[in-house]
Formats: C-alpha cells, structure tokens, sequence
C-alpha cells in the first residue's frame, strides 16, 4: 500500500471498562495519535469508529460491526495497536481471512504491522497459525471433558441432574426418594401399564417430576429408555459400564430395551 490521499483509513479506537481512566489508552488519545499517523502518511480518513467500554475478547461489538459492514468505504483499518482490534487471536484470523478475501489491509501505529508488504504478510500467517493452535488445543480439552464427563455418567444428559441422581464431587450420586420412583416406573411398565397411565399415576399420587414438574409420557419414556439407570453411560454413539450406582437391574433394562452392546473404554 502506497502513501497518498488515495489510500482512504478506517480508524478505529477502543476502550475496555478497566481501561477507561487509563488517559495512554482513551478514545480522544488514541485517535489524536491516529489522525497525527494519517497526516504523516498523507492518508484520507474514510471513518472514525469509537468503541467505549467494550471487551476485545469478542467481535460482538457495535463499532467494529458498524466499520466492518463499511468496508467499501476504507482501503485499511488503522489502530493504535493489535489488541485495540482483538485480544483474541482466533477473531484476529478471521478479521484478516476476510481482509484478504476483500482486498484489504491492516496497519497498526505501535508494532509497526502493515499487510501490504511483505514482513506484515508473513507476522499475519503466524499469528492465523497459532489462532489455528489454540483452537485445537481447546478442541482437545474439550473433547477430554466430555470423556470425563461420560465416564461418570454426565457426557450425555444436559446441564441438569438426571431424575434419580444428584451430581456430588463430579459423580452421580443416587437420590433415594427419587430411586424408588424409577423403580416404580420400570415395574410398571413391565406389568404393561402403558407410559401415559404410569405418568397419570405419579401425578394423581403427587410425585413431582424433576423440577417439581408434572409427569407426561415423553419424560416417563426417556427414564426406560436411558441406561443410565442400568449404570450404563451413553455417549458419542456408544454405550459404556458406568462408575455410578445401578438403580434398576441390567436384566431389567434390557428386557425392555434389548441386550446392551456395549464398548471398551
């Protein structure tokens, strides 16, 4: 990118609310600093974009979403420094896939990182590859999680306690009223007492269902059909023994629901 009028400047200034007594890193400091940039260079200012009391950890933000919806209207954006734009490094990527694909360039007064030539090119593709590192590593700390998680019989049943159980420590812990309820539930049904007559019968007896709801067929069907009861867990299309507590027999589960085929951990 040449200097000359021609080359038209977005500038974007931002401020955390942390930040804002901070008089190096205001609004008004930072755009003097930026205008005083734009002379020197003898850029045209195509916009002014003021962010204040927003974090740079997201892209959520009403400024940077205005000036990027704008961009036919500005050759570069200019800040201060990088992590006035992003303190994430993946967003940070992506704002500069969508530069390229757009045709445009970046500048930042500070680090002296300008796109257009070809040290600012290369500072870009290793900050894209540790954005790239970064995802996969939370990737796999993810994906570590929800094992742990589906070992103790939590990887596949939502934010809440399934009914029977209560979570104590990272386990499954069974809870005795709710035990017998289940219990109750898989007798039932066994005798051929159909879904909507048991769940009829636990609300006529008051027996509140998880959250003090009411019982209905579809919450007395994910109890039969869940081995979590049977102390299975199931998760990522397998089905494995789990480390808590049975609350029916295995025998029963799968007279209802057919053998069990289940995987190695």
């Amino acid at each position: 990118m040449e200097s000359g009028c021609c080359v038209r400047a977005a500038l974007y200034t931002r401020v955390s609310t942390e930040e804002q007594a901070n008089e190096g890193y205001s609004l008004d400091a930072q755009m003097r600093r930026l205008e005083a940039y734009c002379e020197y260079e003898n850029w045209q200012i195509a916009g002014r974009y003021r962010e204040e009391g927003e974090s740079g950890r997201n892209a959520n933000r009403p400024e940077y979403r205005r000036m990027m919806s704008e961009k036919d209207g500005w050759d570069v954006v200019l800040v201060l420094k990088m992590d006035r734009i992003h303190r994430n490094s993946k967003n940070f990527a992506l704002m500069m896939d969508e530069f390229e694909r757009s045709k445009k360039d970046f500048c930042s007064v500070q680090e002296q990182f300008d796109t257009s030539n070809a040290m600012g090119r290369f500072v870009r593709d290793i900050l894209q590859r540790v954005a790239q590192l970064e995802s996969e590593q939370i990737g796999e700390r993810v994906r570590f999680g929800m094992e742990h998680k589906a070992k103790y019989g939590m990887g596949f049943l939502g934010s809440g306690h399934p009914y029977g159980y209560t979570y104590s420590f990272g386990k499954l812990e069974v809870e005795k009223e709710e035990m017998y309820t289940v219990r109750a539930i898989y007798n039932l049904y066994s005798k051929g007492k159909s879904m909507e007559a048991i769940a009829d019968s636990l609300n006529n007896a008051s027996i509140p269902a998880k959250k003090g709801g009411k019982w209905n067929k579809q919450s007395v069907f994910n109890i039969l059909h869940n081995p979590l009861y049977a102390g299975y867990v199931r998760w990522d299309g397998n089905v494995r023994q789990g480390e808590h507590c049975a609350i029916i027999d295995p025998d029963q589960y799968e007279a209802i629901n057919g053998h069990i085929q289940t995987t190695k951990v």
